[in-house]
């Protein structure tokens, strides 16, 4: 008896073993939840949501997750998905206002509408098929029109224009897709917590749709197979808003400076405070970033009024300062080590919400105490996009780049070399019925044309198909390091569509997608000092990665050509009526019965005027002096009267009443 007791001991204890490494792989998925708060020149706050799910290799095919979202997981398995990333926008980021050199507009500013990219691990002949799949999955997820970018006149193939650079990559846009909260609902299930603990519970929908800009973002990244399992999968969703806080008040220190930004808080921009952590999130933090401007500007004021005490923002007596006050304090205060060619660096303060709770909410609140004036930095150029010409027949796209204040600073130390130039990649994707002539490229440079092949180092061009494909132009430009303004224009002429092929609000225009301008050679990143806690940080991370400076251009609206939508309808209904009345009529020939009408039209008369027929009777017969014979039932013939022959008898015997009453 002990011996078997051994026995089952030791078969329990070696499959316990066996199960640790599964337990083990489900424990590793983690869950980071994280918020970025950022006050912005024109007296509006960035709050920037960042959640990252994170699934380890596993050596089985299949699975059961504990964190990670299983639909994104089978996505994956089924079609093959290396990289990818789906961004909701509504609005348009403002480069000029809100920055252009900083990791949140490179890596979270989108353009307007639905922008789908995706790169496969699948062979050549497969990748169109496995796009297609992929569009109808993540229509029926997210609740969009995604499924729109199935046909092959709605998205490209670039090859090194658009990063990253790939031959399997396959790219497109929905500039017209409006966002709503159907689409928002979908993305907030991917989370453990969904809306109701943690930072996500501050995603109110009146507050979010509010803002404005609006972009939420999801990008997943395959680590590679296990072995011979499933491959690990990084998500990445991030909510980007714009919000205006509820300043009714504006305080003005002195009658010729400006007025003071605003104070805010959370419950006054979200509606709600934060009640702690998601208990399924390996940390929640909350960071408040001042941009290398506000910080800069801060402590200018600082040195101004030495009485203030400390001079640091990043010291541990920093809200003794004249310019701000916190209504919680930090956890931390970092400084950024290296701010690229600025005489200033980013401070970040981090709010650590495992401490709050319920009855404990964290509510965290900024007031100005002083009215700051500053500006973000700006891209090495600022690009736009407009149409030239006029007519539904031709016109011209322009790209328009002027320097910024860093070109005109650091570019320009270096302008006494004449090799320095500044690399400029141009991705551009145009309808098919914006047929695009490429030949007629022209490039000026400081108001000077010049001749493409001087600028433009290396192009590559795909020329549009009528209803296949559209047309794709990738472009790196060599500008000297000098530059004030260059510009790129472009003929095109303005297709025909068949009559089934406009969409319902035909009258408003076509949309051209936005552009993508990017700086290879200039990396937005920030760079804190090395700490555990901001190593652990998923989105601190991903902005001390070096990516490249990219940007969008506006989505051009182009009218066409349009067919009067009436006439169909007015045919339409004309011939209806006229086959109407035409069968209407043959029909009712065809099936009347004469005779039957006509009998029944003569016992209806005769029933009328039987009354009328007696009393002309006996007044005939006393006319003529006879005696008055009641009539025989009349046949069907004469009982018909017609009223010529009444009318007829009614003349005589009035004509006889007067002349009987005039000789009387």
């Amino acid at each position: 008896m002990a011996l078997l007791q051994r026995f089952i001991f030791l078969l329990l204890f070696m499959m316990t073993y066996q199960l640790l490494p599964c337990t083990g792989s489900i424990l590793e998925e983690e869950f980071t939840e994280e918020l970025l708060l950022k006050p912005l020149p024109d007296r509006k706050v960035l709050a920037h949501f960042h959640f990252q799910t994170k699934a380890p290799p596993s050596s089985s095919n299949g699975r059961h997750h504990h964190l990670f979202p299983k639909a994104i997981s089978q996505l994956v398995q089924k079609f093959q998905v290396k990289e990818m990333e789906l961004s909701f926008t509504q609005g348009r980021w403002s480069y000029e206002r809100w920055g252009g050199f900083d990791p949140m507009p490179s890596n979270n500013a989108k353009p307007p509408g639905v922008e789908l990219w995706a790169v496969f691990d699948v062979p050549q002949n497969q990748i169109d098929a496995s796009w297609k799949n992929l569009t109808h999955t993540l229509s029926g997820l997210f609740c969009a029109s995604i499924n729109f970018l199935e046909s092959s006149t709605t998205y490209s193939a670039p090859e090194w224009g658009f990063p990253p650079a790939s031959r399997n990559l396959r790219y497109g846009t929905l500039p017209r897709e409006a966002v709503c909260t159907e689409n928002l609902t979908p993305w907030l299930k991917l989370l453990p917590c969904r809306d109701k603990s943690g930072l996500s519970a501050l995603l109110d929908r009146p507050s979010i749709y509010r803002g404005f800009y609006h972009s939420q973002r999801l990008r997943l990244i395959s680590t590679g197979p296990g072995l011979g399992g499933m491959a690990g999968i990084i998500l990445e969703q991030t909510l980007t808003v714009v919000l205006q806080p509820n300043g009714r008040r504006t305080i003005v220190a002195h009658s010729g400076e400006a007025p003071v930004q605003p104070s805010w808080s959370m419950s006054s921009i979200f509606g709600r405070k934060v009640n702690g952590r998601c208990v399924l999130a390996k940390s929640s933090n909350v960071y408040l970033q001042f941009d290398r401007g506000l910080a800069k500007e801060l402590k200018n004021h600082q040195n101004e009024n030495k009485d203030s005490g400390t001079n640091n923002l990043a010291s541990e007596d920093f809200w003794n300062n004249p310019g701000f006050e916190l209504s919680v304090k930090p956890d931390g205060v970092f400084e950024e080590i290296n701010g690229l060619h600025s005489e200033s660096s980013s401070v970040l303060y981090k709010f650590s919400m495992e401490k709050y709770s319920e009855s404990e909410p964290c509510d965290l609140s900024f007031k100005w105490k002083i009215p700051v004036v500053w500006s973000c930095k700006q891209a090495p150029l600022h690009a736009t996009r407009f149409l030239m010409g006029s007519g539904n027949e031709r016109g011209a796209i322009a790209i328009s780049l002027k320097s910024t204040e860093l070109t005109e600073g650091f570019l320009g130390a270096n302008s006494v070399d004449d090799g320095c130039k500044v690399q400029v990649n141009i991705f551009q994707v145009v309808p098919w019925y914006v047929k695009v002539y490429f030949h007629s490229l022209r490039v000026s440079v400081d108001q000077q044309l010049k001749a493409p092949a001087d600028v433009i180092e290396k192009i590559h061009v795909s020329p549009s198909k009528d209803k296949v494909s559209p047309g794709v132009m990738e472009m790196i430009l060599k500008l000297p390091c000098t530059v004030k303004s260059a510009s790129l224009s472009i003929d095109f002429d303005k297709g025909f569509l068949h009559i089934d092929e406009y969409p319902p609000d035909a009258n408003q225009g076509f949309d051209i997608p936005s552009a993508v301008i990017s700086f290879p050679k200039f990396h937005a990143s920030l760079i804190f000092p090395k700490d555990d806690s901001l190593n652990e940080s998923p989105m601190l991370s991903k902005f001390q990665q070096k990516n490249p400076v990219m940007s969008y251009t506006e989505v051009l609206l182009v009218p066409l050509t349009t067919p009067d939508f009436s006439m169909p309808y007015n045919v339409i209904t004309i011939t209806c009526t006229v086959f109407a009345l035409y069968f209407g009529s043959l029909l009712n020939v065809l099936r009347r019965r004469v005779a039957e009408e006509e009998r029944l039209l003569k016992s209806k008369a005769a029933t009328k005027t039987n009354r009328l027929s007696l009393l002309l009777s006996k007044l005939s017969a006393k006319l003529r002096g006879k005696p008055w014979e009641p009539p025989s039932s009349p046949q069907p013939t004469s009982s018909f009267i017609s009223s010529k022959l009444v009318l007829r008898v009614i003349l005589v015997a009035g004509i006889a009443m007067v002349w009987q009453y005039y000789f009387s």
